[in-house]
């Protein structure tokens, strides 16, 4: 008879990328997190493709523990999505995302836990005291400046992706498959019942963050695109405010040449307003074709991710089935 391995209390969900040397003390301090909470949990690594040998290291911690499970994603399809596959593959009542190198601190899941308790549905992790450098911090808080403008909303630079959600919270999110993802803007745009909890903040002990300032640009972008339309308009006021003003600019040389005999300026002023107006036109027509590239995204249909092998998952089904003796 097959042994009935009950479903996990608590999912946690890792993107892995470029911290092979974390992912051991990360299962060791996860596991005895967790096991003071409840002993029926899972660890979910989504391996990223990252240019070290974490996938091995995954390998080796599935095959010691039935609870630790590895999906590796076909090519390197960014932070979110794999948060994503996780939510995908994940069975638990609660679900916690935290990042792998360990900045986010395995012992606060329990005072993550804790909070949900009283009857919240997303309790997010609040870095009061942010471990990292200047530049970091500064590049965190003006992305979220620029996204809470765009976005005519309100999140703190503080707030990032560790959090605990509920089952019910996790069934929704996984129905929202647009291609420009964010996990904590996608919780805030639910609207369930959610707070924040003050929590300890580690530096980072292995590689580097592979946010670049270039890629955190990209990102804010997509992200002010994909949920917010305040940019279109903004170019049309923009658009307005500048074929009014060239109306008043012209009733004015009228008004000079007609009752002044002042004669109206030559090529220079002319060229100039015409570069001027057609580098607007442009810069409008970037931005809308901003917009009309992710109606052409989302328009192909193509998959979020691609998973190329999963280990782990395969002993839970089997554990989970048939219950009755063959």
């Amino acid at each position: 008879m097959r042994s009935y391995k009950p479903k996990p209390l608590i999912s946690v969900i890792t993107p892995v990328y470029g911290c092979e040397g974390c992912l051991r003390e990360l299962y060791k301090r996860l596991k005895r997190t967790l096991t003071q909470i409840t002993q029926h949990f899972e660890i979910i690594m989504v391996y990223d493709h990252s240019p070290d040998h974490s996938w091995n290291v995954i390998q080796t911690l599935t095959s010691k523990d039935v609870r630790v499970k590895g999906l590796k994603l076909s090519r390197n399809f960014g932070q979110h999505v794999a948060i994503t596959a996780g939510l995908d593959y994940s069975k638990g009542d609660w679900v916690v995302v935290m990042d792998c190198d360990l900045q986010d601190r395995p012992e606060e899941i329990a005072n993550l836990y804790e909070k949900a308790m009283e009857g919240y549905d997303i309790v997010f992790g609040r870095r009061s005291e942010r471990q990292d450098s200047l530049l970091k911090k500064w590049q965190s808080k003006l992305f979220y400046k620029v996204y809470n403008y765009f976005a005519e909303s309100h999140f703190d630079h503080t707030i990032a992706n560790f959090c605990i959600c509920s089952r019910k919270v996790i069934d929704e999110v996984i129905q929202l498959r647009e291609r420009s993802r964010s996990y904590p803007l996608l919780l805030k745009w639910l609207g369930f019942n959610w707070t924040a909890i003050d929590i300890k903040h580690a530096e980072r002990t292995e590689g580097r963050s592979s946010y670049t300032l270039v890629k955190l640009i990209r990102f804010a972008v997509n992200s002010i695109v994909s949920q917010s339309n305040k940019p279109l308009r903004m170019s049309i006021k923009l658009g307005f405010f500048i074929s009014l003003i060239s109306l008043l600019y012209g009733f004015y040389l009228i008004f000079r040449y007609l009752f002044f005999s002042q004669p109206v300026a030559g090529w220079t002023s002319v060229m100039v307003s015409i570069y001027f107006i057609g580098g607007l036109i442009l810069a409008n027509l970037g931005v809308l074709g901003l917009y009309i590239g992710k109606i052409f995204d989302e328009a192909k249909g193509r998959p979020l991710y691609v998973v190329q092998k999963e280990v782990g998952f395969e002993e839970t089904m089997q554990l989970i089935n048939d219950k009755e003796p063959r």
